[in-house]
């Protein structure tokens, strides 16, 4: 369950989280600690390896079928985080990149969108700035507690554990989305 941090962002703009969540348009991620909890291991050959949760690639899938474009930006390069975007058929991947919130200002712009209509998750001071000026601002559940003063709202679930399905189920409810994912799996009647 997505719990409120701070609204205050929103009602200077006149508006309410749920306005917020009805204008997003495109869903940016971080990798190490969101898509994936955290850890890195090596196998012997020295190549990276990190897990995703599949349900959390379920809810991006749903979102992407929804309409919404879903990428990451990460402060990291590495082959893994490469495979898992192109089995997602995500719509952008930066990686490298220190400046996280300039990234999401460039990517809106190459989409012709505001970045009101953006809501980037993360977990790391890193990310601070990001989720302080996106449309929306999510931390994971289990966050840096520096970085959560930031965000607007913070999962129940912890990253790579599901925080990408919960934020997923939540927005697209929120955008009237919900009931086409359950016809898609014919869990609903057409």
């Amino acid at each position: 369950m997505i719990k409120i941090l701070n609204e205050r962002k929103f009602t200077v703009k006149g508006i309410n989280l749920n306005a917020a969540l009805k204008a997003i348009k495109l869903i940016a991620l971080d990798v190490d600690g969101v898509l994936t909890d955290g850890r890195i291991g090596y196998s012997g050959s020295g190549d990276e390896i990190k897990f995703f949760d599949v349900k959390d690639g379920s809810g991006i899938t749903m979102l992407r079928r929804a309409g919404l474009a879903v990428g990451i930006i990460s402060g990291r390069k590495s082959k893994a985080n490469q495979t898992r975007a192109a089995e997602l058929k995500l719509d952008f991947l930066v990686e490298n990149c220190w400046t996280k919130w300039e990234a999401l200002k460039a990517i809106a712009q190459e989409r012709g969108i505001s970045t009101d209509e953006c809501l980037y998750i993360g977990d790391d001071m890193i990310d601070g700035q990001t989720l302080a000026n996106a449309g929306i601002g999510v931390a994971v559940g289990d966050a840096s507690p520096e970085v959560t003063p930031y965000a607007d709202v913070q999962t129940q679930a912890f990253g790579g554990r599901g925080a990408i399905r919960e934020v997923s189920e939540w927005l697209l409810k929120a955008q009237d989305k919900w009931e086409l994912q359950l016809k898609h799996y014919h869990l609903l009647e057409n």
